[in-house]
């Protein structure tokens, strides 16, 4: 009886057995989940951070005076007017004054002028005009030259840099706000996949899945749904068009669609290193794709189709920078 017992044995460590290609799924403690977590959070959020900060639609940080800046405006809405405001100081022995200037971008007009309204607040000057507003992906190209206390200024500094604002038709709250909860869900879920994949495997599995899901709901289906809204059109990237904001969806959807029909749905003991490698590579592509600034080479309205008759809506193209 007992060397039945024995001969055993060694069957049941073999069971166990963690080779170079597998790694035995235990839990890891309290504390390294929370470091990994908080990891996450920290990734995720400097990506978007990223992303939105550099891109075209982010206002143009101004500095107008000591401890005055200003914020110059690079999206609307096509249903209005876009107020541009510029702050002034309320010292000095002149009153500041201001004159705005904006063109059809990518056109031969020439630059229209228009005097920006002064208001006296309690601390500051607001300087305002307001820019005409455009069918959805139309883009006007601005610039302000002012004259504050005394000195005669242009924004932006530089002559040859102007401020571009494109317009976009309303998109319904009910549709944004889901999208960009989902995008949000998605990388950070995808931010843990991929540390899970290099320091705890446990549970990778079904980060993996859940960033997969966030990303087809909201990247795949209510994206598509907002780029209608606001330009027209539900999918303007590969291969329809040159959209790069759909091209990277595409491209980190793809990659999470690879990942997770390599690894499976099956719950596992042991996760083999192909899995891990797969995992982590789709993270890699995520964060590569949120490095790119956001609404790079999207819709915009080609105004020489205009002139020529056609319908704004029909006269819109994207992928040109």
């Amino acid at each position: 009886m007992e060397e039945k017992q024995e001969s055993i044995q060694p069957e049941a460590e073999s069971s166990q057995e963690v080779t170079a290609e597998t790694t035995l799924l235990t839990k890891p403690s309290l504390l390294k989940r929370s470091a990994l977590w908080f990891l996450a959070v920290l990734l995720a959020a400097s990506a978007m951070i990223y992303q939105r900060a550099t891109g075209p639609t982010y206002p143009v940080k101004i500095r107008v005076a000591e401890g005055i800046t200003a914020k110059l405006i690079r999206t609307h809405e096509s249903t209005a007017d876009a107020i541009v405001e510029l702050p002034a100081p309320l010292t000095g022995e002149s009153k500041p004054s201001a004159t705005l200037f904006y063109k059809r971008y990518r056109t031969a007009d020439e630059f229209t002028s228009i005097p920006m309204k002064a208001v006296e607040a309690e601390t500051q000057y607001k300087l305002e005009a307001a820019l005409p507003k455009q069918p959805a992906a139309g883009k006007l190209e601005y610039y302000i030259e002012a004259k504050i206390e005394g000195k005669e200024r242009r924004f932006p500094e530089k002559p040859e840099t102007n401020v571009l604002i494109r317009f976009k038709d309303p998109v319904p709250d009910a549709i944004l706000y889901p999208h960009v909860t989902l995008m949000i869900f998605s990388i950070l879920f995808g931010m843990r996949s991929g540390l899970a994949a290099l320091f705890a495997p446990y549970n990778m599995r079904q980060l993996a899945w859940l960033t997969l899901c966030g990303m087809t709901i909201g990247g795949m289906i209510l994206g598509p749904c907002v780029q209608k809204y606001a330009f027209g059109e539900y999918w303007t990237g590969f291969p329809l068009g040159g959209d790069w904001t759909d091209n990277k969806m595409l491209f980190m959807f793809l990659a999470w669609v690879f990942a997770c029909s390599i690894i499976g749905l099956k719950p596992r003991k042991k996760e083999h290193v192909v899995s891990r490698v797969v995992v982590f590579l789709a993270a890699i592509v995520m964060t590569v794709c949120y490095l790119i600034p956001h609404s790079m080479g999207g819709s915009e309205l080609d105004y020489s189709q205009v002139d020529q008759g056609i319908d704004p809506s029909e006269a819109i193209k994207t992928g040109r920078q």
